[in-house]
């Protein structure tokens, strides 16, 4: 279990994410949803410790990440996606996932490379292409190939099909079910509510850095007036 409890985060003097708690078990999907500027990219950023915690506690089976450092965080089950395909463009696609994977032995990175390709097998027809040459969607497949490499039991994918074209996220999407199905947990930012929905086993609603539902998807589906006051600061 992804335990987060009660944590604040400010960037610079404001307050982004107030008091905030959230639970991802593995092997399920849950999604993330709220109004641009709710402060959903930072609490995966705090989350993944690339930003530092005001207060609360991130925790993995009761082991507590407060201040561990992000190489600490990912070698402890957590890897995040952050939003806008992220990867290291100058370098090669292998390179790219070679480079996510420093804390293991060498044999053990390259099964999860050979691993991220059968999940990706586009990506091995393309594993000499400079990642910076690639497509967007190529590269958000990449960015997530890089976030498993490190062997996440939670994986945190922040704006995952932002700019991409419909098959691409049916692919996408595809995955991420599988990912689950696998026994990985997932966190799920998503700007398309419907698809996120459609998907999730969960989902929290976050709005103004506060958590402002928790609950089943079934639950938002049947009443939106849940999702119109988060969306409109309610």
């Amino acid at each position: 279990m992804l335990k987060v409890s009660n944590i604040t985060i400010k960037s610079n003097t404001r307050t982004v994410i107030n008091d905030v708690s959230l639970e991802v078990a593995e092997g399920e999907i849950v999604a993330l949803l709220g109004p641009n500027g709710a402060g959903k990219s930072e609490l995966v950023l705090g989350i993944a410790g690339v930003m530092p915690l005001e207060s609360g506690a991130v925790a993995v089976d009761d082991v507590f990440l407060n201040g561990a450092g992000i190489q600490a965080i990912r070698s402890a089950g957590i890897a995040a996606v952050p939003e806008g395909h992220h990867v290291l463009g100058g370098l090669s696609v292998i390179d790219n996932l070679r480079a996510a994977g420093p804390s293991l032995s060498a044999p053990d990175r390259d099964t999860e490379v050979e691993r991220a390709f059968t999940i990706f097998p586009e990506l091995r027809t393309l594993s000499g292409q400079s990642a910076g040459s690639l497509s967007g969607g190529q590269q958000q497949m990449v960015a997530i190939a890089q976030a498993l490499v490190s062997r996440p039991r939670f994986l945190l994918i922040d704006e995952m099909s932002l700019g991409l074209a419909p098959v691409i996220i049916d692919r996408l999407i595809g995955v991420i079910r599988d990912l689950r199905d696998r026994g990985i947990g997932i966190l799920l930012i998503e700007q398309f509510t419907q698809l996120a929905l459609d998907v999730a086993d969960r989902c929290y609603v976050v709005s103004q850095g506060t958590v402002k539902f928790d609950g089943v998807p079934t639950q938002l589906k049947a009443d939106q007036s849940i999702l119109e006051r988060a969306y409109l600061g309610a």
